[in-house]
């Protein structure tokens, strides 16, 4: 795999299909970009998806999101681990308890992933929140969460770009804060409520930054990537 770059961009692959993720990725730069596996292709294709993103020189973020009681997501965690992704997530409205047991799995595994948190989904506005109970409030919720996971000993966390200058602010400089909803200037929203473009979110503060449709459903994926990896800087 490529270890001499470290590419702030992240390509979500959130195909139906390895076929249809493995095609994209050979038209993309693993110099410009890692790539993410989400919950639809990793059940659909399985583990043998990232050992052949793997095989094509692409770091990959596992984002499955793990919530559960914390001795499955730990097992979990060791079992991601097992696949030599790079990053993978868990989801910080599970607890500190159970974020501290994924903590701990990853830190015993033979290649140890950086495990980060996912806070609030870029899709839920203040009404969302305040319609599953939670205070309406998305970013103070983000950097709430975000303190319990430093707590529990990961990595850093996924949170919104319109959240990360907060974020960085309050957490400091080795916090790892990854943003999805990335979009290119004048670029559709689509059903993210809070996006930003690439150079806006680094300037923020974000480390990484998660791109899906306006580079896999671009005519030419690798020349909308090399457009958005100009944007950012």
């Amino acid at each position: 795999m490529n270890t001499d770059a470290d590419p702030r961009l992240i390509v979500a692959l959130d195909f139906d299909s390895e076929r249809g993720a493995l095609e994209t990725a050979r038209r993309l730069d693993p110099a410009l970009c890692r790539v993410k596996v989400g919950s639809e292709l990793f059940t659909r294709a399985g583990p043998g998806v990232v050992e052949s993103l793997h095989e094509l020189d692409f770091e990959v973020f596992l984002d499955l999101k793990f919530h559960d009681i914390p001795n499955t997501v730990a097992a979990a965690c060791r079992a991601a681990a097992d696949l030599g992704v790079w990053m993978l997530n868990v989801h910080a409205l599970g607890g500190g308890r159970m974020m501290a047991a994924a903590a701990d799995a990853v830190a015993k595994s033979c290649h140890r992933p950086r495990l980060i948190a996912v806070t609030v989904l870029t899709s839920m506005g203040a009404d969302d929140l305040r319609a599953a109970g939670l205070p309406d409030d998305p970013a103070a919720l983000a950097l709430g969460l975000s303190e319990q996971a430093r707590r529990a000993g990961l990595d850093g966390v996924v949170c919104s770009a319109r959240e990360a200058a907060a974020m960085r602010e309050s957490m400091g400089a080795d916090w790892l804060i990854v943003t999805p909803g990335i979009r290119p200037s004048g670029g559709a929203a689509d059903d993210q409520r809070r996006t930003m473009t690439a150079a806006d979110a680094l300037a923020a503060g974000a480390n990484y930054l998660v791109v899906g449709r306006p580079v896999i459903l671009a005519d030419d994926p690798a020349d909308a990537l090399r457009t958005i990896s100009r944007e950012a800087g």
